[in-house]
């Protein structure tokens, strides 16, 4: 299963013609998106995955490891249980936005910028890790999960769609490319890998995260705002982003968006 997985994930790569014509980098991440989300998940924490978090730590605060941190959306929420925060993430624009939210809620906080497992060893261990909407960018996936498990105590928290976070644009790389994009991965995927590795206390719970300030999708940017960073994500030039205005129309909105909280217990693979 963890070749599958790696094998799904190449088949959503950007054909190389349509990479070589792009003017822009279309995985460059919007950080002010990031910091929208964090602004919100900290004026109002909600859902599986912060319960489950929490949990752990509001009876015994301790440390939280956040991979794949972005501005903090998963972590900073966690502050008032949390001994101190470290995040991890490639962008170093996005740790400057969470360190700036760590410091207004007044936790300790660090920083390290990376990809994990790559820079595992620059992290301490913790009492709790939290992963979301990160593992689709994973190809070798079961080092990582193992590194994670590794360097936590208590509980290792992620956070995913059912199916590939990229998949809601498919309907537009068909307009604009003619491409058939993939459909698998899918969540049920990892955790048939995490049981493969047999974790402890394994738990995958589907939901659905309801954000009423990004009612149609937006995170409150404007339709232009947005067409803006669909068309670099399409790999389109600025002249074509008023028609990809026109074709978000047909695109599902965001209000009710699925999910999957997946945890477990760590230790086991370290018998």
């Amino acid at each position: 299963m963890a070749q599958h997985w790696t094998d799904s994930l190449a088949s959503w790569a950007i054909p190389q013609p349509i990479l070589d014509a792009a003017t822009r980098d279309p995985w460059m991440l919007p950080v002010a998106r990031f910091a929208g989300r964090a602004d919100r998940a900290v004026a109002d924490p909600a859902g599986v995955s912060f319960e489950r978090a929490a949990d752990v730590l509001r009876d015994d605060p301790g440390s939280v490891l956040d991979v794949g941190a972005g501005a903090g959306a998963a972590s900073l929420p966690l502050a008032p249980w949390a001994t101190s925060l470290t995040a991890v993430d490639g962008q170093a624009a996005m740790l400057e936005a969470f360190a700036e939210r760590a410091s207004t809620v007044g936790v300790v906080h660090h920083e390290v910028q990376g990809t994990w497992p790559a820079v595992a060893g620059e992290v301490a261990a913790h009492d709790v890790a939290v992963v979301h909407h990160v593992v689709y960018n994973v190809a070798d996936i079961v080092p990582f999960l193992a590194a994670l498990d590794a360097k936590v105590r208590r509980r290792v928290v992620l956070e995913l769609p059912p199916h590939h976070p990229l998949s809601w644009m498919s309907p537009l790389w068909k307009q604009f490319h003619g491409l058939e994009r993939p459909v698998s991965p899918i969540a049920g995927d990892l955790v048939e890998i995490l049981g493969a590795m047999d974790v402890a206390d394994l738990r995958a719970e589907y939901w659905t995260h309801v954000d009423p300030a990004a009612a149609d999708g937006s995170d409150g940017e404007t339709l232009d705002e947005r067409a803006a960073m669909v068309a670099q994500r399409l790999c389109l030039p600025v002249e074509r982003e008023p028609d990809v205005a026109h074709a978000l129309g047909d695109v599902a909105p965001g209000y009710h968006r699925d999910v999957v909280t997946v945890s477990w217990t760590p230790g086991s693979l370290r018998g």
